[in-house]
């Protein structure tokens, strides 16, 4: 069964993105096209043998906790040290580090083809990434030598251990705590909870970089630093208990193959833990994984969505179901239900939100590139400041449209997609999570027009319509894209519109009334983000129609353009009511006092 096109992935990284530059740099050079065709066929190859076949499975033998044991399926360790023996757990570190030097547009890429495959699997693996990443980047030479070789081999876990009972995303409110061995190791003391991969049997140590607040040191966010804290702690002798203690698992909706632990430190002995980077530094260096986090959010969601898309397609293609509206001949043969117009258009919103979504992870990740290796000082900065500003909706869109569109695909099925015998169920209750993961959707909200939107004065903002720009321009010399480009100019000027009335309430009003409404300017930016994005695949799809060769490749491009006009049609219209209510004078949300809420 299908999960995902790659065809799509190398319509967008060789035909919409220009990948020349980052290829023109020493780091990337060897990742020219050639290898980047190989990279995608090998992530299929070993996606298709090690992941796909056990998404199942994994939620009908979910992981449970007993005798003080956390059981997974253990193909979760194969899929673990698979992934690691292919280099994939270390593809993007540098050569010195043992890695392949892979640019993140084409991680990023193959990413999505293991999350679609399986993303409760994967996620094993690409959390042990961002866990290592901590290690290499901000630790000593000792624990990259004691930790990374094990974690990149798939050999250990890593986790990221932030959320406690008493503190959910406030993580300046943590109370888990440590005190100096004065050894070079520091006594961790507290509890975590919902940790991904916090515990499993299908690895031999779990190394969890856990953020932790001095005894009696300063509140708030300057008393928090950043450690390694392993399951087991690596000695001459081997593996020893560093007294982490798993209580039990949380039961959740999804994700039933995938742990979210409720872990002990030094309730029944010594916990140590080892300082990454500075003291009081904690929160710096995490934001690091973090932001990685939030993107690897946004690729699961889309992932997540594809799977649900093309389950969804291929039922449409094989249910037949009805007869088109005015045929009353009940001897005539039923047409399968994607002749329906009302299944074409969930099919299209589903594809419209899965490839809107790809488009802008994979340019996401192409700034970030740019941003680590050009040598053009502006252009270092640009990079970064466009992948400040697209992360939260990198994050959002994905997760909130994905939920979305694989609701839709379950009602293509009707009522098959609410039984277990499809995957669309499934899908569905493992999505949902995303949203929530790494920040909810409104701390993304109040990120994006809190700080991103004004930051360096706007310029951040001023960069990204320079990109969009540049796509309207050729594209309303084009006749067939000419009306999508209309429709986004226009829309275009009522972002302007907002912003100076939101400007105007965040210089004379409180921050509460400025940011009420957050997740919604969330959603109407992120529309115009994505309406640029479908109206650059729409003219690339144009140009190359012309000149395209065979019935698939014609198809494939027309699709594109269909596509585009769909959301332009259908889902892009939702700015004008958003438009609306952050126009609004009436402080509804504000004035609900709680006693209204009965």
């Amino acid at each position: 069964m299908q999960y995902i096109s790659t065809r799509n992935l190398r319509f967008v990284l060789n035909e919409v993105l220009d990948l020349s530059k980052i290829r023109s740099f020493e780091a990337h050079e060897a990742f020219d096209h050639d290898a980047t065709e190989m990279t995608l066929d090998a992530a299929k190859q070993l996606a298709d043998q090690y992941l796909f076949p056990y998404y199942r499975e994994m939620d009908k033998n979910k992981a449970y906790f007993k005798d003080g044991e956390v059981h997974v399926l253990p193909e979760v360790g194969e899929s673990m040290r698979q992934l690691g023996a292919g280099g994939w757990i270390s593809a993007m570190w540098d050569y010195e580090s043992g890695g392949q030097q892979m640019p993140s547009v084409v991680g990023n890429a193959a990413g999505l083809i293991f999350q679609a495959a399986n993303g409760n699997m994967a996620a094993y693996s690409f959390l042990t990434t961002g866990a290592a990443n901590l290690i290499r980047n901000f630790g000593t030479d000792e624990l990259k030598a004691t930790y990374l070789d094990k974690m990149s081999a798939g050999e250990w876990q890593g986790t990221m251990a932030l959320t406690e009972p008493q503190a959910g995303s406030s993580l300046s409110d943590i109370t888990t705590s440590y005190e100096d061995n004065g050894d070079g190791s520091y006594n961790i003391k507290g509890q975590k909870i919902y940790i991904s991969g916090g515990d499993h049997n299908a690895t031999e140590n779990v190394v969890h970089l856990l953020l932790a607040r001095k005894k009696d040191g300063p509140k708030g966010m300057k008393g928090v630093s950043l450690f390694v804290v392993p399951k087991h702690l690596p000695t001459a002798d081997g593996l020893v208990s560093n007294h982490v203690t798993t209580a039990g698992l949380f039961g959740k909706m999804g994700q039933k193959g995938y742990v979210a632990a409720h872990l002990m430190y030094g309730e029944q002995g010594e916990t140590k833990g080892y300082l990454v980077g500075e003291e009081f530094r904690g929160l710096n260096c995490m934001f690091q994984m973090m932001n990685e986090a939030r993107i690897g959010t946004g690729i699961m969601a889309a992932a997540s969505a594809s799977a649900a898309y093309y389950a969804s397609l291929q039922y449409a293609k094989e249910r037949p179901q009805g007869r088109h509206p005015g045929n009353k001949d009940v001897n005539a043969p039923q047409v399968l239900i994607a002749e329906h117009a009302d299944v074409r258009r969930m099919l299209l919103f589903q594809k419209a939100v899965v490839e809107g979504s790809v488009d802008l992870l994979l340019q996401c990740s192409l700034y970030e590139d740019l941003s680590k290796v050009s040598t053009d000082p502006e252009e270092k900065e640009r990079a970064h400041l466009l992948t400040e500003l697209l992360t939260p909706i990198a994050k959002s869109f994905p997760s909130e449209y994905g939920n979305e569109s694989v609701s839709t695909g379950m009602q293509v099925l009707g009522g098959a997609g609410y039984c277990d015998d499809f995957p669309l169920e499934q899908i569905f209750r493992d999505i949902r999570v995303n949203s929530i993961y790494e920040g909810t959707t409104t701390i993304h909200g109040l990120d994006l027009l809190g700080r991103k939107m004004m930051m360096k004065g706007g310029k951040t903002v001023q960069y990204l319509m320079e990109e969009v720009q540049a796509t309207i321009a050729p594209a309303m010399a084009n006749e067939t894209t000419k009306p999508l480009a209309e429709s986004l100019t226009k829309s275009l000027g009522g972002v302007q519109q907002v912003m100076g009335h939101l400007m105007g309430l965040a210089q004379s009003e409180d921050p509460k009334v400025f940011l009420a409404d957050a997740t919604i300017f969330l959603d109407y930016f992120s529309l115009h983000v994505i309406g640029w994005l479908w109206l650059r695949e729409a003219l690339a799809a144009a140009n190359a129609l012309p000149t395209a060769e065979g019935e698939d490749d014609k198809n494939f491009y027309r699709s594109k353009v269909l596509t585009a006009r769909f959301y332009f049609n259908y889902i892009f219209p939702k700015v004008s009511a958003h438009k609306r209510t952050l126009l609004a004078t009436e402080r509804i949300t504000l004035g609900a006092e709680a006693e209204l809420l009965v």
